[in-house]
């Protein structure tokens, strides 16, 4: 006769089960409190990405642009080169390699050039001249134009939390008869623009050049046609810059956007009306019909971040006013867009399709924005029940408070404070 005892063999007894209880419930509870660990070490890494992200741009005014050079060939054989420039940056040798000043090693030795006035910034100045000429080459038919200073244009300190952009005018002799034009600027001075008006009847040759790289050979008194795809990939790129890495003020407010529900169609919602704001004002904002001093522009943008990501903290759902309150916010951020064109400077015979491609990189900037902030958070954690708790409004709270910061700060630099 087989007994229980052959028949429950291999199977824990009740008296077994219940010894061993105690621990099946401290390893759930020790498995239940990793993974709760495992959540607040992402959520805390999200926190200290946005802190991180925040800091080296606390003044977002310190932002390093490229030099924009004009150069004019005139009737009285002269060559005639304007090119405006952040000089206290050149002077303190702050590379191209920091996107802001803050972030150089050198940026004391930038705060203390920037607070100088106009004449004492433009002694400094000629003290560095003829290194600085030695990285700024002009080729005429292949022949180095011997370029001079001819006048040093600095405003006086104004707003010290504001970039000061000053204009360095150069002229040189025009060989009779030059047929081509090249130009470089030395790397370590940074990025540069140019524009080469040689005839006033055609539009100008153009040309974004980075890392010391030289132009290409430009032949005088043509219109050069540029081929549209390298044309409509430069303003691709620029756009894409503007938003990742330099534009942290449109970053977080598009992850303010992201942030509100973990369903994509309020988030396709909010983008939407934002596309169609900004690429409405980008458009008026470079044909001159709306134009806002960034004086009142940059402190809205500001409190726009601030808006979206409290209204994130207050809400959990998109609420009917949201969209057009988005569309509303949009229409400033496009004419912050607009502003950086307009410093780069659109040909008019390109200025729809470096409009419509600046755009494009403005996009895939965002959703690169959007897909980052997925993959850490969303892809990971937007299921968790204690997702909005842990995520949502932690974040949204950071966000908001940099908003905050940032919209002080510009209304009291717009004041003069």
């Amino acid at each position: 006769m087989i007994t229980s005892q052959y028949l429950s063999y291999g199977k824990p007894s009740e008296d077994a089960r219940q010894r061993h209880a105690p621990m099946r419930a401290w390893w759930s509870i020790g498995r239940a409190h990793g993974k709760r660990r495992a959540r607040d070490r992402a959520v805390l890494l999200w926190l200290l990405l946005l802190a991180c992200m925040a800091w080296p741009f606390g003044l977002h005014a310190h932002e390093i642009r490229p030099a924009i050079v004009t150069v004019v060939l005139s009737p009285n054989q002269q060559v005639r080169t304007e090119i405006t420039v952040n000089l206290e940056a050149m002077l303190a040798r702050i590379g191209p390699k920091h996107v802001d000043t803050d972030q150089s090693p050198q940026a004391a030795t930038y705060n203390a050039l920037r607070k100088l006035p106009a004449d004492a910034l433009r002694k400094r100045f000629a003290a560095f001249e003829a290194e600085w000429l030695q990285g700024v080459v002009l080729l005429l038919d292949e022949t180095r134009a011997a370029l001079k200073v001819q006048s040093v244009d600095i405003p006086p300190p104004g707003d010290l939390g504001l970039a000061r952009i000053s204009k360095i005018t150069l002229t040189a002799p025009f060989p009779r008869g030059a047929a081509t034009l090249r130009w470089s600027y030395a790397a370590s001075f940074g990025d540069s623009i140019l524009r080469v008006y040689s005839d006033p009847q055609k539009p100008p040759a153009t040309a974004w050049l980075k890392d010391g790289a030289q132009s290409k050979t430009i032949p005088l008194g043509v219109a050069v046609k540029t081929k549209w795809h390298q044309t409509a990939l430069e303003y691709v790129v620029l756009g894409f810059t503007h938003i990742v890495p330099k534009g942290l003020d449109h970053i977080l407010f598009v992850l303010g956007l992201y942030l509100l529900s973990t369903s994509w169609r309020p988030l396709l919602i909010q983008v939407t009306a934002f596309t169609l704001a900004h690429s409405l004002t980008l458009a008026l904002g470079l044909y001159g019909v709306v134009t806002v001093p960034p004086s009142i522009v940059e402190p809205l943008i500001a409190a726009s971040i601030a808006y979206v990501a409290f209204e994130n903290v207050a809400r959990a759902n998109l609420s009917p006013w949201r969209p057009f309150v988005v569309f509303a916010f949009g229409l400033l951020h496009g004419l912050g867009f607009a502003g950086v064109l307009q410093e780069v400077g659109l040909p008019r015979s390109e200025f729809v399709l470096g409009l419509i491609s600046f755009n494009v990189g403005v996009e895939l900037g965002q959703l690169a924005v959007i897909t980052m902030a997925w993959l850490l958070t969303g892809l990971w954690f937007s299921h968790h029940p204690r997702y909005r708790q842990r995520v949502v409004v932690p974040a949204s709270i950071v966000i908001g408070l940099v908003g905050v910061y940032w919209t002080v700060e510009r209304i009291s630099q717009a004041a003069g404070g």
